[in-house]
């Protein structure tokens, strides 16, 4: 009986001190950054769009953050930087304006960190998410064709109306047009470029 105290004192202190560790420490380090200004009088990193903070949470309910990371590592901790997925790393100010942070959980696909700069047309991310193997055979990626509605065509063909190969084109008469949700989902993903120099992460 008397260990008791000793044996709640050691819970304790172990909470105490992971809490201090995991939660304190990263805050007092982190926890006021800014963006910075540079010599033009821009902001980094920049704000995003309406339409593109609406995109992030189709983002999130869709589930990609499990498949995608949107972290770019060093050059010391493995080939992002060579595999073209930034011309720099990624570091905490980059992260300052997302609530919430898709860092990601695993890459069973590329990284998305910088994937509005390396795809900047909406028709390839539309026709992508409807249709992966459209663009890539080897594609795992599920489509999202519930986020697309088919329509007759009324006179003329809508501006939105994916082009899309015979494989996965809709019958004669018939055109594929993205949701308000699509919109979204690509306007967030178009968003998505950290091309831009920070202090603690220069650009050569």
């Amino acid at each position: 009986m008397n260990s008791l105290p000793r044996i709640f004192l050691g819970i304790f202190l172990t909470f105490v001190f992971a809490w201090g560790g995991l939660v304190a420490m990263p805050y007092l380090q982190l926890g006021g950054l800014q963006p910075e200004v540079n010599e033009d009088g821009e902001i980094a990193p920049p704000g995003q769009s309406g339409l593109a903070e609406y995109g992030a949470k189709i983002y999130a309910a869709e589930g990609c953050v499990y498949c995608h990371s949107q972290q770019v590592r060093p050059e010391y901790a493995g080939s992002d930087l060579e595999r073209g997925w930034g011309a720099r790393r990624t570091v905490p100010r980059d992260y300052i304006k997302e609530r919430p942070t898709f860092l990601g959980t695993m890459r069973t696909g590329p990284d998305l960190t910088n994937i509005g700069l390396r795809q900047q047309s909406a028709a390839w991310h539309h026709k992508h998410l409807y249709a992966p193997r459209a663009e890539a055979d080897w594609s795992t990626m599920p489509a999202y064709r519930y986020l697309y509605r088919k329509q007759k065509i009324q006179g003329q063909r809508s501006e939105d109306a994916l082009d899309l190969p015979d494989k996965y084109a809709p019958p004669e008469g018939y055109e594929i047009v993205p949701s308000a949700e699509a919109k979204a989902l690509v306007a967030y993903l178009l968003s998505l470029n950290r091309s831009y120099p920070l202090t603690e992460a220069p650009i050569d």
